[in-house]
């Protein structure tokens, strides 16, 4: 068995590929409870239908994600294969390999690209005696380490909770700490792993029951913006991206959490932000998606996520330095047909320009261009800004207005000075022209339908008011 360098992204591959690479991790980010960094060789199967990611490249990522986990990786291996083995995830014959693999590399983590089912991660557990996890299970404990809000970690608990119920073996320790008293107690016969059981799903069922309750108060909150009439926008995208970043600087002042590296916001962000002509809208920062984001967190964090659903426009941010900028946007396109937001008007913000590659041609004169690493349209459409330097946020304030103008109907009336308060929402809300007249003051524009009602209203009253002064 030969061991050659991981492969860098935009590296080539071969099949049945091992692969060793050093690295340094300080113990105190190891995302297990031991002291000492735990060393991790990883696995997937190529089986042609990834949605043009390449198993090396899958496993790139994967190896992003463990280490941003705490662990070094210290190996992979990748397999094309029609369909995971049902038993061993790899084939027979690679499984075997990975007992070589071990006794040379010493790893003490075996972490898959795909979600194991219980029957093959017991297996492969049972043929190497060490812990086994799978893509599903490193992206859990990232979650578990960032939830900072009591919210996020009544989701993130849920959610690795509700992975961990059918992988219960005999290998786990007694689940006691959870609880005890009544209800916890092991009945007549029961074996242990029946009372692990049993302790789980009584746990997941008072979770959910509280994730609701933040479902409840999340919508409570989103009821009293829209009484306030002020649009929402949420900003979405792959993890990383830079979507954090970007609130804040169209806040202007740093309000979200910023750091480079995978899912560093898991709590939402919101704040209000002013759009082109002193237009006010509530932006949410949003958490990030990914290639193969397991549905357990998807479902646990829907209440979270209902931030996207329920809003009036999305900004989908690329980071479009990226060379998987493409396959990260159909992930996001995806992830946003599973929440019901597919429909939702957006604006897409390509990320990071002060940082894009550009390509010269000597010979033809023109001025240096982008390397494209999205599909045209996107190219075409999307605004190009810089969240780090500020640059293209003016046309993205513009590009919101607008798509929010478009949610909106026009008005033409005129309503009362006694009207301010009104006015004063007109003006921060609405997209209109105000004109200061003798009887009162004259709006016209585009403004949400709720606003347009009430500015008939106001107007209806005036023409009242003016038609009693005239008949007195």
């Amino acid at each position: 068995m030969t061991y050659v360098n991981r492969p860098h992204a935009g590296g080539g591959g071969h099949e049945d590929t091992a692969s060793h690479r050093g690295g340094n991790v300080e113990s105190d980010a190891a995302w297990s409870q031991e002291e000492e960094v735990e060393k991790a060789f990883l696995i997937a199967v190529e089986t042609g239908q990834g949605e043009g990611w390449t198993g090396e490249e899958s496993l790139l990522e994967l190896a992003s994600l463990v280490e941003t986990a705490g662990a070094e990786v210290v190996g992979s291996m990748w397999q094309h294969r029609v369909a995971p083995d049902p038993a061993t995830y790899l084939g027979k014959g690679k499984a075997q390999e990975l007992v070589q693999a071990e006794s040379v590399l010493g790893f003490n983590l075996l972490v898959a690209d795909d979600e194991l089912s219980p029957k093959q991660q017991r297996a492969l557990e049972g043929l190497l005696e060490i812990k086994v996890l799978d893509r599903s299970g490193i992206i859990l404990d990232i979650f578990a380490q960032r939830a900072r809000t009591h919210e996020g970690r009544l989701q993130v608990e849920l959610a690795r909770l509700e992975y961990q119920l059918p992988r219960l073996t005999r290998l786990w320790t007694h689940l006691s700490r959870m609880g005890g008293g009544i209800g916890t107690r092991r009945g007549p016969g029961e074996t242990q792993l029946e009372t692990d059981r049993r302790v789980l799903r009584a746990r997941i069922k008072k979770l959910k029951k509280r994730v609701n309750e933040v479902s409840w108060r999340r919508a409570t909150a989103s009821r009293r913006r829209t009484r306030g009439l002020l649009p929402s926008i949420a900003i979405v995208g792959y993890t990383n991206a830079g979507k954090s970043t970007l609130l804040n600087a169209l806040v202007g002042e740093r309000v979200a959490l910023t750091e480079d590296k995978l899912f560093a916001t898991l709590d939402p962000t919101t704040r209000r932000v002013t759009l082109a002509d002193g237009q006010v809208a509530v932006v949410s920062d949003t958490v990030g998606f990914i290639h193969k984001l397991p549905h357990q967190l998807i479902d646990a964090f829907r209440a979270t996520l209902e931030e996207v659903t329920r809003a009036d426009a999305l900004v989908v941010v690329v980071d479009q330095t990226d060379p998987r900028a493409r396959e990260h946007l159909e992930t996001v396109w995806a992830v946003l047909e599973d929440l019901g937001a597919g429909q939702i008007p957006r604006v897409i913000a390509l990320n990071k320009i002060d940082k894009m590659a550009v390509e010269t041609t000597a010979t033809d004169g023109h001025e240096p261009r982008p390397t494209p690493s999205v599909p045209g349209w996107v190219a075409r459409e999307g605004v190009r800004v810089s969240a780090r330097t500020g640059e293209g946020l003016t046309e993205l304030r513009q590009r919101l207005s607008a798509v929010l103008s478009e949610l909106w109907v026009e008005v033409d009336a005129a309503v009362s000075y006694a009207a301010g308060e009104l006015i004063a929402r007109v003006r921060e809300r609405g997209s209109v022209q105000l004109e200061y007249q003798d009887t009162g003051v004259r709006v016209r524009g585009r403004v949400p339908p709720a606003m347009a009602t009430e500015i008939n209203d106001a107007a209806r009253s005036l023409a009242r008011s003016l038609r009693q002064r005239a008949e007195e």
